[in-house]
């Protein structure tokens, strides 16, 4: 288990200084999702497609594309707008692309009115977010899956997203705060 950690964790870094972390975590996501994920293999697709088609619509707005920085994910139909915005007005029209967007369940936006975050604050955070997923492969409850929990991190603070049980919860949150660099953790699990 230790040597699949550091596997992990070499991979999401060489993704990440090469620039292909979308394409390496994407991947290799999809490929797991579909095996130990516990939404649908029709869902995990919806879930691809919607982040796509937010992002897109993000991309196409005059307003938003040049006064944002704004991330996507979406998991089980349910979609986390973070990262900055320009102006509270901005806020809300993302929101209301992503709502707008097929098959999207529920938003819910955490995106920060505020100037866009350094390159220096987004790797930081996603550093953050690779030795948040390679703590989760240290919770020792029976049945537990790691890679069935979607990790974001923006500014230091970490979501965490997926279908658990209030155990594998609980103990996702608890690894989570234990990581060095995370200020706040904000669960959005759906309980099963």
């Amino acid at each position: 288990m230790k040597n699949l950690t550091h596997l992990i964790t070499l991979l999401l870094i060489i993704g990440t200084v090469t620039g292909c972390a979308t394409a390496v975590v994407g991947g290799a996501a999809t490929g797991a999702a579909v095996v130990h994920d516990r939404r649908t293999a029709g869902t995990v697709v919806d879930d691809q497609g919607i982040e796509l088609k937010i992002n897109n619509a993000i991309g196409a707005s005059q307003r938003l594309s040049g006064n944002s920085h704004i991330n996507v994910t979406s998991y089980n139909l349910n979609v986390l707008l973070s990262g900055e915005v320009g102006t509270p007005a901005l806020k809300v029209e993302a929101e209301r692309l992503a709502a707008a967007t097929q098959n999207v369940n529920r938003v819910m936006n955490h995106l920060v009115v505020g100037p866009n975050s350094s390159l220096g604050a987004r790797t930081k955070d996603t550093w953050i977010t690779t030795k948040v997923k390679s703590s989760l492969f240290g919770i020792k409850i029976e049945g537990f899956d790691p890679t069935r929990i979607k990790v974001v991190t923006e500014a230091n603070t970490v979501f965490l997203m997926g279908l658990v049980n209030r155990q594998e919860g609980s103990a996702a949150i608890n690894e989570a705060r234990q990581v060095s660099g995370v200020h706040r953790v904000v669960a959005l699990f759906e309980y099963l």
